[in-house]
């Protein structure tokens, strides 16, 4: 996943790890050190949301 600044996502919020719901939003920061993660990289939104990316929206 080529994930960078600007691109529009879906994540997992921590709170919604049990029910998988998904939240949609613009990456503002990556906070994931390394270039992959099992569960996805994590981010914060420009909404200010943190989460972990599930899916890249076209």
């Amino acid at each position: 996943m080529n994930i960078k600044q600007g691109l529009k996502v879906k994540i997992v919020l921590k709170q919604d790890q049990k029910s998988g719901k998904l939240t949609v939003g613009v990456v503002k920061d990556i906070l994931t050190k390394s270039s992959s993660h099992p569960h996805g990289l994590k981010v914060r939104l420009t909404s200010g949301d943190v989460g972990r990316v599930k899916e890249i929206c076209e």
